[in-house]
């Protein structure tokens, strides 16, 4: 049944926006993706839409979820993780709308009704890598945040890199590393690396939230580090170590042919527990781990230039509805650019919700202003 045949005891859903809101995963990152939905379920404005959550099992396969915010909401001694189910939920076209349905052995579909947009808060492969954001386009159905295209580009840490020099954004030394040529020359590699000079940090190119990244000191520790960060993805990249503040900023689509918005900038600082980065037990495990000032202390001028230059690296992708672009700000004033997030931890104590708080507006105000520009984007291409 849609939502525009229900019976008359229901006349207010009808005119409700029905938002899906799909998280878990397949990827490394299946964990967070179920704190940010616990943020973004408890927070939703109920009156304003119908929500369904529907959870990604680590096989693949779609199910509805509890719409209980503590069943996914993070406890350092159990990760909370989206069960298989003999009930799959599918997207399918039935007379012209995009319905959801459930599907049992032995048992007749049954339709959930409409489907007028869907908020994936997936981190990772296959949620932020531009995968699912193509199954929702072959589907027409409209969703929440960058189209396939830029979602693939914020992914790969090598190809970001490669669009933003095109811009004239200035980023860090670097080396990328496919699996060929670690296999066939290690050596080269090793050069290459030794050239940029110590500190290094090795990364995979596709994955996200700290995994598999280390910081390397010499030589000797090196292929360690490869290894370890090939366990996450088979290419990577190889960065020199800058010494600079971390400032962040967080973007958002402008309405209708309007610049992107940007916040105040934010500073994190790893403030204990012994992390010498910004790892992932400090990003989402730790209480007090990570601290953010914002707007960062930095000067005036320093602070228009940051909120400038995300907004150029949002459109130099092709970025919509949201994304956190990371800087490094060196003593000498240089502004170094270092990654696109689309699809940043949006928990509410996540750095993007935080920074826009800072700036002025609420986490269920940023939830209901990208459900507004998703529900208002034109399906195919745009």
């Amino acid at each position: 049944m849609s939502h525009h045949q229900l019976p008359a005891d229901e006349p207010d859903r009808r005119i409700k926006p029905r938002v899906a809101v799909l998280f878990g995963g397949r990827s490394s990152e299946h964990a967070v993706s179920c704190v940010t939905a616990a943020g973004v379920l408890g927070a939703i404005n109920r009156d304003k839409y119908d929500v369904i959550p529907i959870g990604i099992a680590k096989s693949g396969q779609w199910v509805l979820a509890s719409g209980d915010t503590a069943q996914w909401s993070l406890a350092s001694a159990s990760l909370p993780e989206v069960e298989a189910s003999d009930r799959t939920v599918t997207l399918a076209e039935i007379g012209g709308e995009h319905q959801l349905i459930v599907a049992a052995p032995n048992e007749v579909p049954t339709e959930l009704g409409t489907v007028d947009v869907v908020f994936p808060l997936l981190h990772g492969p296959f949620g932020e890598d531009g995968t699912i954001q193509g199954l929702l386009e072959l589907s027409d159905t409209r969703y929440v945040g960058a189209g396939v295209l830029a979602s693939a580009v914020g992914m790969d840490k090598h190809y970001m890199k490669v669009v933003f020099e095109a811009a004239g954004l200035q980023v860090g030394p670097y080396v990328a590393v496919t699996d060929r040529q670690w296999r066939n020359d290690p050596e080269l590699v090793r050069k290459q690396v030794d050239r940029l000079g110590f500190p290094v940090f090795v990364k995979p190119a596709r994955a996200g939230s700290s995994m598999g990244i280390s910081k390397v000191d010499s030589l000797a520790d090196l292929d360690a580090a490869i290894e370890e960060a090939r366990r996450h993805d088979l290419k990577l990249v190889i960065e020199a170590g800058i010494v600079g503040r971390e400032i962040e900023c967080a973007v958002l689509e402008g309405r209708g042919t309007d610049a992107p918005r940007t916040s105040m900038p934010g500073e994190i600082s790893v403030a204990g527990g012994g992390h010498e980065f910004y790892d992932f037990t400090a990003k989402y495990v730790e209480d007090g781990a990570a601290a953010l000032s914002c707007p960062a202390d930095i000067p005036e001028e320093a602070i228009a230039r940051v909120r400038e230059l995300a907004a150029a690296a949002f459109d130099a992708v092709g970025a919509e509805g949201l994304s956190r672009v990371d800087f490094f700000y060196t003593a000498s004033g240089d502004l170094i650019i270092n990654e696109i997030n689309t699809m940043p931890g949006f928990t509410p104590k996540s750095m993007y919700p935080q920074m826009w708080a800072a700036s002025g507006l609420d986490y269920a105000e940023l939830i209901d202003e990208l459900i507004y520009l998703a529900l208002n984007r034109k399906t195919g291409l745009r």
